[in-house]
């Protein structure tokens, strides 16, 4: 008798159990009748994938290619004379075609590197010692001649409509490679020139927007997920409220019928439960060694900041994040890079990031990281080669600028296209703003013409009607 009394009921195990079978219960729940209907559950590639994963250096306010990685000497001979420029800021502005303006000669000295010998400013000069990892592309042309359009025509292929963001598209055409982590996380994103539409969702299901951490390229010591913890409830306690919650869910679900919103609180709330114990520790920058810190300019005044974003990108790629974002140079900041009167103010913002991306791209290729990963480093547009009002800053040029990419996928030490003898405007090789969208979704294994998504009875998709593949870059 006594033995039959201290026999464990099945509910009692259970409750006593709470930790061990409750993640059985919680990983049947959130397995195969739930992956079904799992918005960012792992899906095929449309093609042979050559990557699986991109990380987007984002320069905000438009850095100076002519200054930084697009060598004209015929700056140097002209500076200071005045010549006639057309282009689209100037006739915005003016309603003139052509105004005569004074040449400005870059501040910052360039120096061949690599074995590839291309030109970089000693503005990058840690990154320059990269080179021959590099693939640049001189020809890049963009809409939108504000920051503003040109920053969302950059994240989301249009200058004003809400459309979704190329990190949401890379989500809804492959899903996550992690189910415990988001499959698109947003470093320091930026409050204006878009803001929350740089990393939004827009019509797609809303499960695929970005994930932020910190905001306007910041991101301190602590900076972690928002709410990912609860100190309020016991793990057990909170397994029994997700389960409860859940069941409400699917009767609303029931009720309303398909619904993005809806779907993606139910799926936040499975993924948010999963993060608890897989976000942290893939956040906590301090279990790395104090070397890797150092390489990266953690602790370091000038490069502490973009350091940390830099070394949390790379933990979450090699955690099978999809997309992450990082931003430098927001609006506000002491310097950055939208100088239309001091352009000396490129040296601290450069700083800031030169060391780190170094050490990003170095860091990527010991660990055999960068043979499937892209490094993706670009403004929204570049500058001018003359000097706005006369004066000591560039204004901002959609006509013709510099992005570079690094991968196994791409042609190392490689310049594709190239600017007019004075850098203002792409004229061999264009590559317009959709066409690398198109290309970085090839990479990744997926067509752009074929990912698409009905909304308001026509499909969309993030290159609209255009783009096309920029293979001379791939290998």
């Amino acid at each position: 008798m006594n033995s039959i009394k201290n026999r464990l009921t099945r509910r009692a195990a259970l409750e006593h159990a709470g930790c061990g079978f409750g993640h059985l219960a919680l990983a049947g729940l959130c397995a195969d009748s739930v992956r079904a209907a799992n918005p960012n559950a792992e899906k095929q590639p449309h093609l042979r994938p050559r990557a699986k994963r991109i990380i987007f250096l984002f320069m905000q306010g438009g850095p100076s290619h002519i200054d930084t990685y697009d060598y004209k000497p015929l700056l140097y001979k002209n500076d200071g004379k005045k010549m006639p420029f057309d282009d689209a800021r100037t006739i915005a502005n003016t309603g003139k075609h052509a105004t005569s303006e004074r040449v400005m000669k870059p501040m910052w000295k360039f120096k061949q590197y690599g074995d590839s010998g291309r030109q970089v400013s000693e503005l990058f000069s840690q990154t320059a010692k990269h080179v021959d990892d590099l693939t640049f592309i001189h020809s890049m042309h963009t809409e939108g001649v504000a920051h503003g359009p040109a920053t969302l025509f950059l994240h989301c292929g249009s200058t004003s409509f809400i459309r979704p963001s190329l990190g949401s598209w890379v989500t809804y055409g492959l899903g996550s490679e992690n189910e415990n982590l988001p499959a698109f996380m947003s470093l320091g994103p930026l409050s204006t020139a878009g803001g929350a539409r740089n990393f939004g969702s827009a019509f797609l299901p809303a499960a695929h927007q970005g994930t932020t951490i910190g905001k306007n390229g910041k991101l301190d010591k602590n900076a972690t997920i928002r709410n990912l913890t609860n100190a309020d409830l016991s793990e057990h306690e909170q397994l029994k409220q997700l389960k409860f919650l859940q069941r409400l869910n699917t009767e609303q679900l029931k009720t309303a019928g398909q619904n993005s919103e809806l779907d993606a609180v139910v799926s936040s709330y499975e993924l948010a439960w999963r993060m608890q114990t897989n976000a942290p520790g893939v956040l906590d920058l301090e279990n790395e060694t104090q070397a890797t810190m150092s390489m990266y300019g953690i602790g370091e005044k000038e490069t502490d900041e973009f350091g940390r974003q830099c070394l949390m990108a790379r933990r979450l790629c090699e955690n099978g994040v999809r997309f992450v974002q990082i931003t430098s140079g927001a609006t506000g900041q002491v310097s950055n890079w939208d100088q239309h009167s001091k352009l000396s103010q490129h040296a601290p913002q450069a700083k800031a990031v030169d060391k780190p991306i170094a050490a990003l791209l170095q860091d990527l290729k010991q660990r055999g990281l960068l043979e499937d990963t892209i490094v993706w480093f670009s403004g929204e547009f570049g500058r001018t080669p003359y000097a706005q009002k006369n004066g000591t800053g560039r204004d901002h040029n959609a006509d013709g600028f510099t992005t570079w990419l690094a991968g196994g996928c791409l042609k190392s030490g490689f310049a594709h296209g190239s600017t007019d003898e004075f850098g203002h405007k792409a004229v061999e090789n264009k590559v317009h703003m959709h066409d690398l969208h198109a290309t970085l979704l090839h990479l990744l294994g997926l067509d752009h013409e074929q990912l698409t998504y009905r909304y308001a009875g026509r499909d969309f998709r993030l290159t609209d009607v255009h783009g096309s593949i920029v293979r001379d870059i791939i290998t």
